[in-house]
């Protein structure tokens, strides 16, 4: 029987998030990687502006505040960050299976840990500045609702963040 790990992310996963969530088990081991891409993060507009503002990213600013992308969009990207996180991971020869999660993406991911018995959980997100000094991060949502450690990492990068 195989053990899975299950990873919420809100950003394509890329080559260096492949190598960090692979090194999570042994070659030997047998490993199902679940991937959950929530359909919408519900996510507040003044929360993206700062976070965007702490990166210095002003044309992310902008795109904030002036794109308010409908479902159908939002849905659609949503499948593009899962097929194509899917397909890297499969390019690296790991197991995995994948889809959108509706609704709220930490029930989500507690949803699929417990449903399946998984050994760990790891989310994948871009830096938050607010909630991940205010604790209020997806990992740590998620460790508290689920009582077990949750590694969350930034995307494209080998930072772990605090949670």
């Amino acid at each position: 029987m195989s053990d899975a790990i299950i990873i919420l992310t809100e950003e394509p996963l890329t080559a260096t998030d492949v190598i960090n969530i692979t090194e999570l088990y042994g070659p030997d081991d047998d490993v199902e990687l679940v991937l959950l891409v929530p359909a919408d993060t519900k996510r507040h507009l003044l929360v993206d502006v700062i976070d965007q503002l702490t990166m210095l990213d002003l044309p992310g600013v902008l795109r904030e505040l002036r794109e308010k992308p409908d479902t159908a969009t939002i849905r659609a990207e949503a499948q593009e960050t899962l097929d194509s996180s899917l397909a890297v991971l499969t390019g690296a020869g790991a197991k995995v299976t994948g889809r959108v999660a509706d609704g709220d993406p930490v029930a989500s991911l507690t949803a699929a840990v417990t449903d399946s018995g998984a050994r760990q959980a790891v989310v994948v997100t871009r830096p938050h500045a607010l909630a991940d000094t205010f604790r209020q991060d997806w990992a740590t949502q998620a460790q508290r609702k689920l009582g077990l450690p949750v590694l969350h990492l930034y995307s494209d990068s080998g930072f772990i963040g605090d949670s």
